[in-house]
């Protein structure tokens, strides 16, 4: 299989790709050997975080640039606008099926992602019309945990959206309703869980650290249930709000796969691949 590889993908491989800008902030997309690339099976590694709005415009033009090939792989870590598969309110949208109908029309014929947030297992799904793989780094992060704090470690995800990571054991997050202001959040009201982690080494594994908020009401129940050490791991780090800095603080340590890169980047997600 052909590869084409993404600016935003050389601290990985070196990119054979062209992407620029226009003085007045339109993306430019060059594909320099599209033409040979006719009639053949191709696959696309390209970021569509950060920048995320910027990054679905590049991959859109990268994949109408290939559709000359027989078939175009997109490799995308993370999947941005995933928070939103479900409607809550009158008028929203289900921003997750729209990117997806987005790169079925810019010529993709399937998307190979790590952990998406609105399947939640791992396998083959069809979704807004496009076939997607969903590898978890589960295994990956948990090997990876266990070299820090020893095979003694009970796994746990902060919510059941993150079970499958954590072989089903997870505490139960209930949330409110959105909050005022201009940013869309719904703040934790409460977090339960019904086992004993007393004197155990834990790790809390999920598919994504935002802010943060998750990973801090977790760590105060198991700490107030006396566990152990903890450890804290997603595929995805965005790390907003300084989060970084203050769950570093308040657990024994913190790591990601660089899915999206940052300094706690410490599992890599090509070796799932």
């Amino acid at each position: 299989m052909e590869k084409i590889i993404s600016t935003n993908f050389s601290d990985i491989m070196p990119a054979n790709v062209e992407i620029k800008e226009f003085p007045d902030g339109d993306g430019y997309v060059r594909v320099p050997n599209a033409k040979s690339l006719a009639g053949k099976d191709v696959r696309v590694f390209h970021r569509l975080y950060p920048n995320q709005n910027t990054s679905l415009m590049q991959a859109l033009f990268l994949g109408r640039a290939l559709r000359g090939a027989k078939s175009v792989e997109l490799v995308a870590p993370y999947i941005p606008y995933s928070r939103q598969d479900k409607l809550w309110l009158e008028g929203e949208v289900k921003s997750a099926e729209v990117v997806m109908e987005m790169l079925g029309f810019a010529g993709y014929s399937k998307v190979t992602t790590f952990d998406c947030h609105f399947l939640k297992k791992a396998g083959e799904f069809e979704y807004g019309g496009m076939k997607i793989r969903n590898i978890t780094l589960s295994s990956l992060l948990i090997a990876h945990a266990k070299k820090r704090l020893g095979d003694d470690l009970e796994v746990i995800s902060p919510d059941a959206g993150a079970n499958y990571m954590s072989s089903g054991k997870g505490m139960k997050k209930v949330r409110g309703d959105y909050g005022k202001g201009n940013v869309v959040y719904r703040d934790i009201e409460k977090m339960e869980m019904d086992f004993d982690v007393a004197g155990k080494n834990v790790l809390i594994i999920d598919d994504m650290i935002s802010t943060g908020s998750t990973m801090v009401r977790a760590i105060e129940n198991l700490r107030k249930n006396g566990a152990g050490k903890i450890a804290l791991a997603a595929t995805h780090g965005f790390f907003l709000k300084d989060s970084l800095k203050k769950l570093g603080q308040l657990s024994d340590c913190i790591f990601t796969s660089n899915t999206i890169p940052t300094s706690a980047a410490e599992v890599d997600f090509m070796d799932a691949l």
